[in-house]
């Protein structure tokens, strides 16, 4: 009979800041809290501070932590930017044209684990053996056996344990419709562990949202809202789930309040959205897990429209297509004209990117058709949006202002204030665009004056200054409505009107050599982002300090891939290539420039893409 034996490994555990780290387990804890981390992160942080003495290049780690599998540098890439994201920029320092080295003070802790062994081949002759080694031997087996025992009955407890509790942890603000006649009901199960934020309404949150998940996120992580309505005896729920990385929303209907509700459940039960606002994800794994599920639940169509969404944005747009047909004919099928709707709104999309405006018109119609059939205000004003996109490239004003106030009022009849808001400030920089004086500062003082009438926070009046910037003639005439804008941003530093005012200003006091100004704008900016990183490398290039302008230019790079945001990186790139005097790797960001420019992109940095010949 074979039987087993077992040896003594050493592993390390190493300690640094509140983190300690297990490289035979590749265990991450945190004040004694687990810690999310991807197998291949563990893998590459256990090398890193098993090699603190040495710089690894990204050869060296691709050939320990992917061995024989066949990826791009990228990946390595991608990898540290997540540890980054976890222990700091500074816990790990790029050598440009070298690799990486391990920053933090560790301690290290060398301990013996005992594992088992194959058992011994019943081939092989057996080893003679005294009596007094039997005894031994026997000792030694019955202490490793009350060990194991001990060990397989605590994680059995612990499984029990996990097992009972639910898996999802969410957070809602109560879900009623404009009337207040129906409301949703969320009640605790063996999948969800709901809690009721009875304070808030879902139009305080809404108005709110930034400051208000900001205050809640760290007691819950993931916060649903949503509105009820109904039609015709049937249900519609558009609700919306923030995470810390980004939010995941939809469009629900059925025969009742308790159907829809089951359908929220059932859906939301789906692990794989956790993991998309839990952690930052480049587009291209985002995509992999919309696939994924995809395949998992064909039929689920808001995991399909955001399928869909994931491909225009990352410029699939035949892919994307395919997809929204898809869309169309199997709610055709099951006769859901909110999902036909959206299904010919996504071909609309990817027509208008197509340039088929035409095509893209005759979609649109139809999906307003769609949505009429189910009074569907919120999404025939986002049709009358897109519409206002095709008018303006036919050169069409009139028609502009026609598409522009009727998505606001069927924002207003909605109650849909930030639609109505979008659509009253784009008509005013369309207006602009096609040099209507009076109308754009007409509709930009309507918007204000609604902000005011709704009572809204402060940082969401930060689009008045930001269109008056627009507005400006001048880079001097647009600093004090660029200035404004941070300042009722304060609270929000990363919004996105924030993050372009900041960068409009820094390339401004850096144009007039103002330094001193430039550095103070960064003092706000404590976010560690693709923004504010390219700030840093637009100071640092400003002061002529080359290894700061190396570092900061290549931690933008790789934290605009994770995000996704190609224009960034596509920036950072050439901004890389035209300091060819320094240690950088030209080869590899002028290959990605001529994999990743499109024709916009490229006709924008024409006199720069010819300065170095690409």
């Amino acid at each position: 009979m074979d039987t087993g034996s077992f040896k003594i490994i050493k592993t390390m555990r190493y300690i640094f800041s509140e983190f300690e780290f297990n490289s035979a387990s590749l265990v991450l804890t945190k004040n004694g809290e687990a810690v999310a981390i991807r197998h291949n992160e563990a893998k590459v942080l256990a090398l890193l501070l098993e090699n603190t003495d040495k710089v690894l290049s990204k050869e060296d780690i691709l050939s320990e932590v992917w061995q024989d599998k066949v990826v791009s540098e990228q990946a390595v890439f991608q990898n540290i930017s997540h540890l980054r994201s976890l222990f700091g920029n500074h816990a790990i320092k790029t050598f440009p044209k070298r690799g990486y080295q391990w920053q933090l003070e560790n301690e290290y802790i060398e301990q013996a684990e005992l594992t088992a062994e194959a058992p011994v081949s019943s081939t092989q002759a057996p080893v003679p053996t005294s009596p007094v080694q039997k005894k031994n031997a026997n000792w030694v087996y019955a202490l490793i056996a009350g060990l194991m025992f001990i060990i397989y009955a605590v994680m059995d407890r612990q499984t029990e344990s996990i097992d009972s509790e639910p898996t999802h942890k969410i957070a809602y603000v109560p879900i009623t419709d404009p009337q207040g006649l129906n409301s949703i009901s969320l009640n605790d199960n063996g999948n969800f562990d709901f809690t009721a934020l009875t304070h808030l309404t879902t139009r305080q949150f809404m108005a709110s949202l930034e400051t208000e998940y900001q205050s809640l996120a760290k007691e819950h992580t993931f916060i649903l809202s949503g509105q009820l309505r109904t039609h015709q005896e049937l249900s519609y729920l558009d609700f919306l789930l923030k995470g810390p990385f980004g939010d995941w929303q939809g469009q629900i209907s059925g025969n009742s309040v308790q159907d829809v509700v089951k359908q929220l459940e059932q859906h939301l039960k789906q692990d794989f959205i956790y993991q998309l606002l839990g952690e930052a994800q480049p587009p291209e794994l985002r995509l992999a897990s919309l696939s994924i599920a995809h395949q998992q639940t064909p039929n689920d169509f808001i995991t399909l429209g955001n399928l869909i969404n994931t491909y225009i944005e990352m410029g699939e747009l035949e892919k994307a297509m395919v997809m929204a047909d898809k869309l169309e004919n199997t709610a055709l099928t099951e006769q859901n004209p909110l999902q036909v709707g959206n299904a010919l709104l996504y071909q609309s999309t990817v027509l208008t990117r197509k340039e088929l405006f035409e095509l893209s018109t005759q979609k649109l119609n139809l999906a307003i058709e769609e949505f009429k059939k189910i009074r569907d205000l919120k999404r025939q004003a986002d049709a009358w949006n897109a519409q206002s996109w095709l008018d303006h490239q036919n050169k069409d004003y009139p028609a502009i202002k026609t598409s522009l106030l009727k998505s606001a009022q069927l924002a207003l009849e909605a109650k849909d204030i930030e639609r109505e808001l979008h659509a009253l400030t784009y008509l005013s920089v369309m207006a602009h665009k096609h040099h209507q004086e009076e109308d754009k500062y007409l509709y930009l003082t309507q918007a204000e004056d609604k902000m005011r009438e709704y009572q809204l926070p402060i940082y969401r009046f930060i689009k008045i200054p930001f269109h008056h910037a627009i507005h400006a003639k001048t880079r001097a005439a647009k600093e004090p409505h660029l200035k404004q804008v941070l300042e009722f941003a304060a609270m929000t530093p990363d919004h996105w009107v924030a993050q372009s005012s900041r960068k409009q200003l820094m390339e401004h006091y850096i144009a007039q050599h103002r330094l001193d100004d430039a550095r103070a704008l960064l003092a706000n900016a404590t976010s560690d982002n693709a923004q504010n990183s390219y700030l840093k490398t637009l100071l640092a290039k400003a002061e002529q300090d080359n290894e700061a302008f190396v570092l900061h230019a290549q931690r933008t790079f790789e934290q605009a891939n994770l995000a996704g945001e190609k224009k960034l990186s596509l920036d950072i790139a050439l901004l890389l290539c035209e300091a060819s005097d320094l240690p950088v790797n030209y080869d590899f960001y002028s290959q990605y420039i001529q994999d990743n420019a499109n024709k916009r992109w490229r006709q924008a940095n024409e006199t720069k893409l010819m300065a170095i010949n690409l």
